[in-house]
Parts: structure tokens; C-alpha cells; sequence
């Protein structure tokens, strides 16, 4: 049986129709934030299978395993093929989820598979997917290049050696792959391995890190090194929010206090991020990178299973830390010296969507039209309702024209189908509206919301 990703999928009136088939459809892609592999694109990697390409995302196995499916058959020892076959057996289980509807995009978009995935259907999927893969047809340049990317935004940590990237900006690949700095570890001075982690930066960098103001130092230097691979922002993952005033002696005493093996106080980690954190927005500013805060991910809670996969592997989920008067406090620290960075703020949690649309506004300039920005909805989100919320909560109370738009913020490269399902929605959304009389058929009008939102917009935020 085919499947019902037709031509008018998810376009349910005529203006939605002119829109994405006119305007979003062939626009070109800036997926300004993801984790795709930087190694794979520089190899142009093959994959030997579709499970190889396809499975490996905690997405799918969280609900492999909602639907029953022993761990052997998502993580664990059987083959590649027992995997697909338990995943194709998921997949009729899955109608509602984005999962059901991003499982047939890719396979219709990336491997022309225009039939219902089930476990009648995977055999023929399995066998007609592989002989594309092996014949060269797919691979990740490809990929991006079909679907017409012009910036990849990879995640990055400081310490990293960044040769994929370096390798790349030598060849002149045609996308834009750059680097994005993610310096979660340094300023995680509660973990375990913090110490650790402050000698990779040692070496790195070529220097002996044995005071805070080194520690700002070695940062800097790698906040240099990032640009020069083309850098275009920062990604913070802020499990909790924090706030708690302090100054350079203070936080130099808390970094020597930490290194020398001492316990901090909830306070002291408080401040060492707060001022850390600060310090890092005013180089960001002046680099004109933007800072993006992704808040309220509670991380690897089945204690169990974190112990025998580790992290990453489909045991997060949402958290309630969201603090508004500490955010609007962490941004201020920021304004007030004239340093605040663009910034893009992104909740796990969609109960915080009015606040975080609402605190963006707070922190607008005239430097360009939507500085700080209410972010895509993110991870547990990013279904059909959940792009609708963000959309429309931020038309309520932002600027919807505004808008950066669509990221995969996935590992996956067959995820850039994720920009046509957003901009199917968005179409379909503005089109709902002149159809019920709540915005004009203006189709010059509406047609440039769409170019901004799913292009232009994000060009221009990120100096492109």
C-alpha cells in the first residue's frame, strides 16, 4: 500500500498549497544547529545497511521499547536486519507521532520507498533501501547536496581537535560546515571529570591551566580557533537555570578550590557558571556568534541502563527547571554591559513557551530585527502540535516575521526531511489563517513571511 505523503501532505487549503509549492518548497536549507558526525560528511561515508543509517537515534528507541521490543533487538547484539524488522514491527504502532510521519518522508525523499513500512513491507524496503546505499547513491554529501543545505552547524566541544572541519574548509566543500562551540563541560565545575576535562584543554591549547584567569584564557583561545573554522555560534545545555552574583576573586578562589580537590557549595557552582558564563556571551558578542540556551533536558534517568549504554541513549527526558527571574537575571548581567550576545532560547518544556517568548522581548535591539529570539520547538517538541505552539505562541507575543526558523538538532542525516515537514506546517498554518479571515490573502505578503522564516531570516542572523 502506498503511503500518504502525497504532494499536498499536511496542506489543507489552496493559500497553504501557493505557499509551499511556490515559495518553501526548492528554498535552500541552514540547519544552524545539529550533531552530524563532521567525519562522515569529510569521508562522504557509506553505509552498509539501513539500519546503519537509519537507526542509531534514541528517537525510534524510545518507542521500540514502549512497544515491547527487548533491548537485543535496539542497542544490544542481534543483527542489523532482526533491528529493522523490529522497528519496522514498531512503526504501524506509532500514528501520531512524528515518528510515523518522519519514518515515511525518508524513506520516500531519500530512497524513492512509497509504500507503508510494516513488517509485511520490510523485506521489499530492507532489500530495495541497501541496493541504493550500496550502489553509491547515498551518502552524505549527497544528501546535503540534493537537498540543497548551504550551512551545516556541527556540535562542538572546546577541547576538541576540530580536524574534520579544518580538512574541509582546505578542500573548499561546497556546504558551509562549521563548527559550534558547546562548552557545557567547562562550565560544569560540579562534575567528576572536571578536572579532567580542563587538562584536555591544557593540551589543547598548549598551556598550563593552573589559575581561572588561564582557564578564561585557554577559552578564549579556542572561541578564536572556532571562528576561524567559521564558528557562527554557542550551545549551552542548561539542565537547570542559575543565577548568584559574584566577582573575579571570587571565582578564582572557587576554580582553585575545585582543582585542588576541595568541595564547592550549591552557591559557589552557582556563581563559577553565572560569571563563566557571562564572560563567555561577551566573547561570543564580539565575535557576533549567537548563543543558544537549550533549557530543561533532565538527563539519564533510568539509572540502570545508563550504567550499561551510557549517555545519549534515549533515557532524557523533561524537566521543570525553568526559573524566569534567574533567565531574565543571567541576560540582564549580560545587557547591562553592553555584551549581550544574539541569543536563541530554547525550552524542553513546552509549559515554558509564553515565558521564554516573552522574556525574548525584553532584550530586543536595533542591531537586527529579532535579537534574541523564542527558538524552533526542540527534541520532545517538534511534532505537528508542537511546531504549531511554538509558531503561533510566538505570533502572539513576538515577531513571527522575525523567526530563525527550522534546525534538525539531530545525528541523523536523513532528519533534513524535518525542514519540509516545517515548512509544510507553517505554509499550512498561514494559510489556515486568510482562510478564516484572520490575515489578508496577500500572497506577496505572506510569500516573504515564508522565504524569511525558512531562509532568509537565518542567513542573515548568522552572518552568512
Amino acid at each position: 500500500m502506498k503511503t500518504f505523503i502525497t504532494e499536498d501532505f499536511l496542506l489543507y487549503n489552496d493559500t497553504a498549497r501557493e505557499l509551499y509549492h511556490e515559495t518553501a518548497k526548492d528554498l535552500p536549507i541552514i540547519d544552524y544547529h545539529n550533531h552530524l558526525d563532521p567525519y562522515a560528511i569529510l569521508e562522504d561515508r557509506k553505509y552498509k545497511n539501513l539500519t546503519e543509517i537509519w537507526l542509531g537515534d534514541h528517537y525510534k528507541w524510545r518507542l521500540m521499547r514502549a512497544n515491547g521490543i527487548g533491548e537485543e533487538y535496539i542497542t544490544g547484539e542481534r543483527s542489523d536486519y532482526d533491528k529493522f524488522l523490529a522497528w519496522a514491527k514498531t512503526v504501524p504502532a506509532t500514528l501520531g507521532s512524528p515518528l510515523y510521519h518522519w519514518s515515511h518522508m525518508e524513506l520516500l525523499r531519500h530512497f524513492n520507498i512509497d509504500v507503508l513500512l510494516n513488517e509485511e513491507t520490510a523485506p521489499f524496503v530492507w532489500e530495495e533501501a541497501n541496493r541504493k546505499l550500496e550502489s553509491g547513491e547515498i551518502t552524505p554529501r549527497k544528501i546535503l547536496e540534493k537537498f540543497k543545505v548551504e550551512f551545516v552547524g556541527t556540535t562542538d566541544d572546546p577541547a576538541d581537535p576540530l580536524d574534520a572541519h579544518q580538512k574541509l574548509r582546505e578542500e573548499g566543500y561546497g556546504v558551509f560546515v562549521a563548527p559550534s562551540f558547546r562548552p557545557d563541560r567547562a562550565l560544569g565545575i560540579e562534575k567528576e571529570d572536571f578536572t579532567a576535562w580542563v587538562e584536555r584543554l591544557s593540551k589543547v591549547t598548549n598551556s598550563n591551566i593552573d589559575t581561572y584567569d588561564k582557564f578564561l584564557e585557554a577559552l578564549e583561545r579556542r572561541v578564536d580557533f572556532f571562528d576561524s573554522l567559521g564558528c557562527r555560534s554557542s550551545d549551552h545545555s542548561l539542565t537547570v537555570l542559575f543565577f548568584a552574583e559574584a566577582d573575579l576573586k571570587e571565582v578564582s578562589e572557587i576554580f582553585k578550590k575545585r582543582m585542588d580537590g576541595e568541595r564547592l557549595t550549591g552557591k559557589e557552582v552557582d556563581q563559577f557558571k553565572t560569571y563563566t558564563l557571562t564572560r563567555l556571551a561577551a566573547m561570543y558578542h564580539k565575535k557576533d556568534w549567537a548563543m543558544q540556551l537549550h533549557i530543561g533536558a533532565t538527563r539519564n534517568n533510568n539509572t540502570r541502563m545508563f550504567r550499561l549504554l551510557g549517555p545519549d541513549s534515549g533515557y532524557d527526558s523533561i524537566a521543570n527547571p525553568l526559573c524566569a527571574d534567574k533567565l531574565a537575571r543571567l541576560l540582564d548581567g549580560m545587557e547591562v554591559s553592553g555584551q549581550l550576545p544574539k541569543t536563541i532560547l530554547y525550552s524542553l518544556n513546552a509549559n515554558d513557551n509564553n515565558v521564554l517568548a516573552a522574556m525574548a522581548g525584553n532584550f530586543q535591539s536595533g542591531e537586527l530585527p529579532g535579537k534574541v529570539q523564542f527558538g524552533a520547538a526542540w527534541w520532545f517538541n517538534d511534532s505537528l502540535s508542537g511546531i504549531e505552539d511554538q509558531l503561533e505562541t510566538l505570533a502572539n507575543i513576538g515577531l513571527l516575521s522575525a523567526f530563525v526558523g527550522m534546525l534538525t538538532d539531530s545525528r541523523s542525516f536523513l532528519s533534513l526531511i524535518r525542514h519540509e515537514y516545517f515548512r509544510r506546517i507553517l505554509c499550512n498554518m498561514l494559510g489556515s489563517w486568510v482562510e478564516e479571515g484572520k490575515a489578508p490573502k496577500d500572497m506577496k505578503l505572506l510569500s516573504t513571511y515564508v522565504e524569511r522564516i525558512c531562509y532568509l531570516n537565518a542567513k542573515r542572523y548568522f552572518s552568512l
